[in-house]
């Protein structure tokens, strides 16, 4: 009888050591976000109005950026540039990462799990490379009133 219970207790000793290895394994679980540490700042401001910026959280956030202004003077090309990225670890244990451009452009993010768009149709291709060749004729529709 003591052997049979001593065979258990040493099960469970063991279930018990092999879930606490698993739990240092896994990112800690902040219940209160107001709790997150900030474990790294840092931002710097320059005179012509650039900047650059990091940080990194207690539960695995990092972001950078920085921004400036492209073509100062030049008020034809002048634009406001911000780039950057950050990370996560997200629910699944995955960290994800984000790369990202803020310009004239408009703003376009990179990341391996953001979805692509369908390749444009050959059909459209055509279509928008004759009327960047002919403009007179695909701007005909100016000339009438409907």
């Amino acid at each position: 009888m003591f052997k049979i219970l001593f065979q258990i207790f040493k099960i469970l000793a063991s279930l018990c050591f092999i879930s606490v290895v698993e739990l240092q394994r896994i990112p800690y679980q902040y219940s209160n976000l107001h709790q997150v540490p900030i474990v790294k700042l840092s931002y710097e401001p320059n005179p012509d109005g650039s900047y650059n910026y990091n940080y990194e959280t207690g539960h695995g956030i990092v972001a950078q950026q920085r921004g400036y202004v492209k073509n100062l003077g030049n008020p034809q090309t002048e634009a406001q540039v911000v780039e950057g990225s950050y990370s996560y670890i997200g629910p699944d244990g995955i960290q994800y990462t984000v790369n990202y451009v803020a310009d004239e452009n408009g703003f376009h993010a990179q990341g391996a799990h953001i979805p692509k768009p369908p390749p444009v149709p050959e059909a459209i291709q055509r279509s928008i490379a004759f009327n960047s060749a002919y403009p007179e004729i695909s701007n005909i529709h100016k000339k009438f009133k409907f």
